[in-house]
């Protein structure tokens, strides 16, 4: 045995016994001799008794193992070890059963899933591993297959739920009904991968059948290839506490280069000019200032990107476990809408979404009808955050936005005869109404689905907008570039009322009809900042900081490996 093995041999027995036995109370020594056994064929038994007294302790011990371990289903693991006579699962006679190599194999490439190593005790059970494969010592010790034992068992029913539920929590818009995945699930799945010995192909079916879904995980595998993991400092902005942020800042930028490590405490001056080298590298506008963009690149790491894929997928898993063969998909961050029929794009629209401070809700709906030549009814948070102070200081305003004041008996009032100055959001019996035309915010079609918001997809007069990149510019509602497309489909299969060009007629002649009957079609809309595209991935802005949110709960302080 050369040096360096013997180094590793003579640490690693070091490190295994603080690992097995850094509980809060330390095992006493025979106990300890005890996990020595001289023949492979007195293991089981000796494993079963590690087992036991391991799930004991964990369960007296708020679900620790010691001080760095913790097992996530410690109930389940004592219930099926119990009913199993604490036999080993994994292992046999200082063995590794084919399921636990395939089980940690699963686990080391977890990343391809959108998933986390350290969450099924990735660290733990690779040291044990080595350890095992390196030292015929090391393998005579029963409390390290027991560990072993727990550790994967734990691990697998940690994969079950996150790929099935994913590490999100359940909102409004979740379609799933299974909120509390039964005990069996685990169970049942369980026993088939041991018996069938193929933990992947065992696991996956728990995964969403969604094209979306698939589509992003297949491209994780060339994102991972060139990803270049490290841990970089991530900067909060805005930011509460200036000095705290840009100490970070100085991290961040020493992190990556842009500041000499040797400087301990970088004045402004370092600080500004390394900013605006930052700027400079990475196609930013040079100031030396800091602002949302730049903190958004600097943040932009590729440890932050996989991240953001693992948000995304889990948003997925939000959802049903099939979407009905036609609907509608908007998606917020990419500014699209794509209508599906068959599991086929039929056609794709460029929108206008609403802004970060008017904000497209998230929902579930079914659009029921549209409209030519709709009228709009004014909002009262629009009434009253932008025009009633536009409307006092001039009441000419309402003309020229083509703008008209009804009151509670729908009957049009002279706006020149209202006291502006005595109403506000107390006192407003009014609605404001916009007549409909080309000119109207509607635009010439309105489509309507049921929702508490009352948000719909629409026309709009400033077609202009859809030729900008960054499209969060309503005031809520949903823009759709291709609303001549949205209405064709819609009426696509009932040609005996409305026969080819019926539509378009009635808008060459402006005329106002609400168009009804048709198969309602689901809608969905949803925020999605990143999706697999010809196997590559392609990410969105976090246009509401929904990411962010999202990071800093669920995966902020994950390790890299």
């Amino acid at each position: 045995m050369n040096y360096r093995k013997r180094c590793f041999l003579f640490l690693s027995l070091i490190l295994l016994h603080t690992f097995l036995f850094s509980c809060h109370q330390q095992p006493r020594q025979e106990e300890d001799n005890k996990d020595t056994v001289k023949t492979p064929a007195q293991m089981s038994e000796q494993v079963g008794g590690g087992l036991k007294r391991m799930l004991k302790f964990a369960t007296d011990n708020g679900d620790k193992l010691n001080d760095t371990v913790s097992l996530h289903y410690t109930k389940l693991l004592d219930s099926l070890y119990e009913q199993n006579n604490y036999t080993p699962i994994w292992s046999d006679k200082e063995q590794w059963l084919s399921p636990a190599d395939s089980l940690f194999s699963f686990i080391e490439n977890g990343k391809d899933y959108g998933l986390f190593p350290s969450d099924y005790h990735y660290p733990s059970l690779s040291f044990i591993h080595r350890v095992l494969l390196e030292d015929t010592i090391s393998r005579k010790n029963a409390a390290v297959w027991a560990r072993a034992d727990l550790l994967f068992t734990d691990a697998f029913f940690t994969l079950v739920k996150h790929l099935k539920q994913g590490r999100l929590k359940y909102d409004s818009v979740t379609l799933r009904k299974d909120t509390v995945l039964p005990d069996d699930l685990y169970t049942r799945t369980l026993t088939t991968a041991l018996q069938s010995h193929t933990i992947s192909a065992t696991l996956q079916p728990l995964e969403p059948r969604n094209s979306r879904y698939d589509s992003l995980k297949a491209s994780i595998k060339d994102f991972l290839t060139a990803a270049r993991f490290r841990k970089l400092t991530w900067l909060e902005y805005p930011f509460k506490d200036s000095s705290a942020f840009y100490r970070s800042l100085g991290r961040r930028l020493q992190e990556s280069g842009y500041i000499d490590s040797a400087v301990t405490n970088p004045d402004s001056s370092v600080l500004f000019n390394a900013v605006r080298n930052y700027q400079r590298a990475n196609g930013l506008k040079i100031t030396g200032k800091i602002s949302q963009d730049l903190v958004n690149r600097m943040d932009n790491s590729d440890w932050e990107k996989f991240k953001r894929i693992a948000i995304n997928l889990d948003r997925y898993k939000l959802l049903p476990d099939s979407l009905p063969p036609t609907y509608v998909w908007v998606n917020l961050p990419s500014f699209t809408l794509q209508v599906i029929n068959a599991d086929t794009v039929v056609f794709e629209s460029k929108v206008i979404v609403g802004a970060s401070k008017t904000r497209t809700p998230l929902l579930t709906s079914e659009i029921s009808n549209f409209v030519t030549y709709p009228q709009w009814t004014v909002p009262t948070s629009i009434i009253f955050k932008e025009m009633l102070p536009r409307i006092k200081e001039n009441v000419d305003y309402l003309r020229k936005e083509n703008l008209m004041v009804v009151d509670d008996n729908d009957s049009v009032r002279d706006p020149s005869k209202i006291n502006w100055k005595r109403l506000n959001k107390n006192n407003f019996p009014y609605q404001i109404k916009q007549r409909q035309g080309d000119d109207n915010s509607l635009g010439v079609m309105k489509f309507n689905f049921r929702n508490k918001y009352d948000v719909y997809l629409h026309d709009t007069n400033v077609r202009w907008m859809f030729g900008k990149s960054f499209r969060a510019l309503s005031h809520g509602c949903v823009r759709v570039k291709e609303w001549q497309k949205m209405a064709d489909f819609l009426i696509r299969n009932d040609t005996i009322r409305y026969k080819p060009d019926t539509v378009r007629a009635w808008i060459k002649r402006q005329e106002k009809h609400t168009v009804y009957g048709f198969s309602r079609v689901p809608i969905f809309i949803r925020y999605v900042t990143c999706e697999g595209k010809k196997g590559k991935i392609v990410f969105h802005d976090d246009i509401y900081g929904e990411d962010r949110q999202l990071r800093e709960a669920y995966f902020a302080d994950k390790p890299i490996y």
